[in-house]
């Protein structure tokens, strides 16, 4: 299996130490390729123009939300939601690839997840839907925790849970500050 192809614009676009997991390119007849790229910190949607030009959006894991990948009987459509209203769509692409595609962002998000991630499927005769929700400590992260009753839960060593916080830092799913913040207060059950 050789190196995947990846789009000439992608040197200005990439991140420093970020690494490309996984590619996708659509191209429809005479139009420059639209590229679907899932790294090690976030989904990019590159659409390609003539003259070197192109436009990118990116949505980071930590705005993550869902992944849907309608899969119908001549193409799937990948659709990618996040916070801030923020939507990527990629239409027409092969199901395989749209397959291969959701399991690589589930393989992303499972790196830096203590939960792991799930993809529920309904099956129809002539399509598929798959679905990615992002695990829940990636989406309560910044929301306040209501006390009202406290619940007996098995709770993870204060020690492992500091080094996947530091290891989400060094990844830079969260910022200097939620790092610092967090951070303190593992220290303080310790």
């Amino acid at each position: 299996m050789g190196e995947p192809e990846l789009p000439k614009a992608l040197g200005k676009i990439i991140e420093p130490g970020e690494r490309v997991l996984y590619s996708v390119k659509k191209k429809m007849s005479l139009e420059k390729p639209k590229w679907l790229l899932v790294t090690d910190r976030r989904i990019i949607y590159l659409d390609e123009k003539i003259l070197g030009r192109y436009d990118v959006r990116a949505l980071p894991y930590q705005k993550l939300e869902r992944v849907t990948v309608k899969l119908g009987i001549m193409s799937s459509e990948f659709i990618i939601e996040g916070e801030e209203s923020i939507t990527l769509k990629l239409g027409w692409m092969d199901k395989e690839e749209a397959r291969k595609t959701i399991n690589a962002i589930k393989e992303a998000l499972n790196a830096i997840a203590v939960e792991p991630v799930s993809i529920a499927v309904k099956k129809g005769l002539t399509s598929e839907e798959w679905v990615l929700n992002k695990p829940k400590e990636l989406v309560t992260r910044t929301a306040p925790i209501s006390h009202t009753a406290p619940v007996q839960e098995k709770k993870e060593d204060p020690m492992d849970r500091l080094k996947k916080l530091k290891e989400l830092y060094d990844m830079g799913v969260i910022s200097q500050e939620e790092y610092e913040e967090k951070r303190k207060k593992l220290l303080e059950e310790i």
